[in-house]
């Protein structure tokens, strides 16, 4: 029996090796280019605009059961934002090099483009739920909308339950009992206890409670870590252009000392996009459920395609980035050091800037970052356990999995889950696959409703916009009219 346990391992290391070393990042990074060309660079045409339509998009929420644009955003990002961002960026610059960090950028800016165009589709495509302001969507309901096909989304649901509703809700309690346990000398059994108790009163009051926590803490989380960044960057400014230096030569194997320890630029540019995939989620199928979620204002679905695209550069381009210019600022001595990686490094990183206590401030946000990702994880858990329940089933099969979602949040703070995360991220490079198949078939019709939005934005004010499924005669056979309305 052991022997056969032990070679199903070793199948799902030949897969994952083949998904994630090769077949996700042509695919993800061959959609990312597709998308900016399709769309015309929105990543970058557009980005302010994104930024602009954040002072209206605490609206739309006010319904009891009803998520705004902003607490949709805010839910993603804490989905984003975890462990990785503070451990995983290490781990990128160990194995790749300081050159790592120019390839996740590089990753994240064409991962802005498949983010809008996966959110946009989730829009089109999501159900009004029972309840007024109320809506469920994602991947597996624009593949069966859209493409017609109700398996395939039953198959992306169930990858998506096993990795984020279960496997990923583990790690992150997992790593919040290791830090507290470590800081502080508390038992894990009582850690994983008060993390039941925690997150039990947010997810059974439903999406709109998970929504309405993180766009408290979601802001504050990221600001302060932001802000110790800067702190870092601006009392280190002489040392900025040597660092940035490193990182240009490092990413294409121009500065040999670094190439020769790291592996040269084959090494950074792998580490640096699978680390920047696996962050940031653009093409995923995650962020879309919780995008089709919100009650958009103004009311079209491109508004939450721009939203989640601010999102990917604010995991990305600013969270990642902190930790990569505490590490590689610290200099060489801290990333090149022999069995140092991981949290570690980025603590012992940040304590040469600001002394001792950066460790217990990493614990801290580790904490925060953990505790809000749980929450998000638990929010695209939910909506694909409608999904494959159905209407009929829908409430009881929540029910049911928001006990699930505690046990194994207890589970994931006291065992040893080392053997779980294998199969984890199997079943998330399957939904990868399918959710990109099925956008790369789609993307023309999220294309149809950008051109709709910049057309009414030239036209009309930003208030006045509205999404008619009438205009679009093949996207609205698979439109919900509860949800968009023919006008």
């Amino acid at each position: 029996m052991a022997d056969f346990i032990a070679s199903i391992h070793g199948y799902v290391d030949i897969a994952n090796g083949l998904l994630w070393g090769k077949v996700l990042i042509v695919l993800l990074i061959g959609a990312g280019l597709y998308f900016s060309v399709l769309t015309r660079f929105v990543q970058v045409r557009m980005f302010a605009h994104s930024i602009g339509l954040i002072k209206h998009s605490r609206s739309g929420g006010g319904l009891e059961h009803g998520v705004s644009s902003f607490q949709a955003l805010a839910t993603s990002l804490a989905a984003r934002v975890g462990t990785g961002n503070l451990a995983g960026v290490a781990i990128a610059i160990t194995l790749g090099g300081p050159g790592a960090v120019f390839w996740m950028w590089i990753t994240a800016l064409v991962g802005m483009a498949t983010a809008f165009i996966e959110s946009t589709l989730g829009q089109v495509y999501k159900v009004a739920g029972e309840k007024p302001g109320q809506f469920r969507g994602g991947p597996a309901y624009y593949i069966e909308r859209g493409l017609k096909q109700r398996w395939l989304g039953i198959v992306f649901a169930i990858c998506l339950l096993i990795a984020f509703g279960f496997a990923f809700n583990a790690a992150q309690a997992n790593t919040i009992a290791d830090a507290l346990n470590e800081t502080m000398g508390w038992d894990v059994k009582w850690i994983g206890i008060g993390l039941v108790l925690l997150v039990a009163p947010i997810i059974f009051s439903g999406v709109h409670r998970v929504g309405q926590v993180s766009e408290v803490i979601v802001p504050l989380m990221a600001l302060g870590y932001i802000l110790i960044g800067m702190f870092i960057l601006i009392t280190n400014l002489d040392k900025v252009p040597g660092a940035l230096m490193v990182i240009y030569k490092s990413a294409f194997g121009l500065d040999q000392a670094v190439g020769g320890f790291f592996g040269g630029l084959a090494a950074a540019m792998l580490n640096g996009i699978k680390r920047g995939l696996f962050s940031n989620e653009a093409g995923m199928g995650s962020a879309p459920n919780i995008a089709a979620a919100a009650t958009t204002v103004p009311k079209h679905p491109a508004v939450q395609g721009f939203m989640q695209m601010f999102g990917v550069f604010v995991d990305t381009l600013l969270i990642c980035t902190v930790t990569a210019v505490i590490i590689i600022l610290a200099g060489p001595e801290y990333y090149v050091a022999e069995g140092v990686k991981g949290i570690t490094l980025t603590q012992n990183a940040l304590s040469s800037f600001i002394g001792s206590w950066g460790a217990h401030y990493i614990s801290i946000a580790l904490f925060f970052f953990a505790f809000t990702s749980v929450l998000g994880n638990y929010s695209y858990g939910e909506s694909n356990i409608a999904y494959i329940a159905g209407e009929r089933n829908a409430n009881v099969a929540v029910i049911i999995f928001r006990f699930l979602v505690l046990g194994v949040v207890y589970l994931g703070s006291v065992a040893d889950l080392s053997q779980v995360w294998a199969y984890a991220d199997l079943a998330m490079g399957m939904m990868a696959v399918i959710n990109l198949i099925a956008i790369l078939l789609l993307g023309h019709l999220a294309l149809r409703v950008l051109k709709d939005y910049e057309r009414q934005i030239q036209s009309k004010g930003i208030m006045q916009l509205d999404f008619n499924p009438a205009n679009f005669p093949v996207i609205g056979k698979g439109v919900d009219p509860k949800a968009w309305p023919t006008l």
